[in-house]
Protein backbone atom coordinates (compact mmCIF):
# COMPACT_ATOMS: atom_id res chain seq x y z
CA UNK A 1 0.00 0.00 0.00
CA UNK A 2 1.38 3.33 -1.05
CA UNK A 3 1.90 6.13 1.74
CA UNK A 4 3.37 9.51 2.60
CA UNK A 5 5.48 9.65 5.50
CA UNK A 6 4.60 12.78 7.17
CA UNK A 7 7.38 14.53 9.70
CA UNK A 8 6.25 13.56 13.27
CA UNK A 9 6.62 16.74 16.32
CA UNK A 10 10.04 16.01 17.60
CA UNK A 11 9.87 19.06 20.06
CA UNK A 12 7.25 20.77 22.42
CA UNK A 13 9.18 23.89 21.38
CA UNK A 14 9.53 24.20 17.31
CA UNK A 15 7.88 23.37 14.64
CA UNK A 16 10.09 23.65 11.92
CA UNK A 17 13.19 21.63 11.06
CA UNK A 18 16.27 20.97 8.50
CA UNK A 19 16.59 17.75 6.56
CA UNK A 20 20.76 16.96 7.55
CA UNK A 21 20.77 13.57 5.31
CA UNK A 22 18.41 10.96 3.81
CA UNK A 23 19.79 7.64 5.11
CA UNK A 24 17.94 6.16 1.96
CA UNK A 25 17.19 6.20 -1.63
CA UNK A 26 14.70 6.13 -4.23
CA UNK A 27 14.22 2.09 -4.41
CA UNK A 28 15.89 1.16 -1.29
CA UNK A 29 13.88 -1.39 1.32
CA UNK A 30 13.99 -0.31 4.34
CA UNK A 31 12.97 -2.42 7.67
CA UNK A 32 11.26 -1.30 10.33
CA UNK A 33 13.42 0.96 13.01
CA UNK A 34 15.86 1.54 10.52
CA UNK A 35 16.39 4.98 10.11
CA UNK A 36 15.09 7.06 7.49
CA UNK A 37 16.37 10.98 7.89
CA UNK A 38 17.94 12.85 10.06
CA UNK A 39 16.46 16.11 10.97
CA UNK A 40 18.15 19.29 12.17
CA UNK A 41 15.73 20.68 15.63
CA UNK A 42 16.69 23.92 16.88
CA UNK A 43 18.42 22.02 19.90
CA UNK A 44 20.47 18.57 17.91
CA UNK A 45 20.05 16.36 15.38
CA UNK A 46 17.60 13.65 15.53
CA UNK A 47 17.38 10.35 13.58
CA UNK A 48 13.67 9.21 11.99
CA UNK A 49 13.13 5.54 11.95
CA UNK A 50 10.73 3.98 9.88
CA UNK A 51 7.97 1.99 12.05
CA UNK A 52 6.84 -0.27 9.29
CA UNK A 53 8.84 -1.96 6.37
CA UNK A 54 8.53 -0.50 3.05
CA UNK A 55 10.20 0.64 -0.37
CA UNK A 56 10.92 4.03 -0.57
CA UNK A 57 9.26 5.43 -3.48
CA UNK A 58 9.96 9.44 -4.07
CA UNK A 59 11.83 12.04 -2.07
CA UNK A 60 9.55 15.08 -1.51
CA UNK A 61 12.11 17.24 -0.11
CA UNK A 62 15.99 17.55 -0.30
CA UNK A 63 18.44 17.90 2.13
CA UNK A 64 18.98 20.87 3.62
CA UNK A 65 15.19 21.97 2.53
CA UNK A 66 13.45 23.22 5.29
CA UNK A 67 10.30 21.20 6.52
CA UNK A 68 7.57 21.53 9.04
CA UNK A 69 5.87 19.21 11.54
CA UNK A 70 2.78 17.14 9.38
CA UNK A 71 4.76 18.05 6.19
CA UNK A 72 5.32 14.72 3.67
CA UNK A 73 8.48 14.61 3.40
CA UNK A 74 8.78 10.80 1.06
CA UNK A 75 6.28 8.40 -0.60
CA UNK A 76 6.89 4.71 0.77
CA UNK A 77 5.42 1.44 -0.50
CA UNK A 78 4.32 -0.60 2.68
CA UNK A 79 5.58 -3.91 2.58
CA UNK A 80 3.15 -5.59 5.65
Amino acid sequence: MRTTFKLPKLADTADNYVIIEWTVAVGDRVAAGQPLVVVETDKTEVELPLPFNATVVELLVAEADEVKTGQAICVLERED
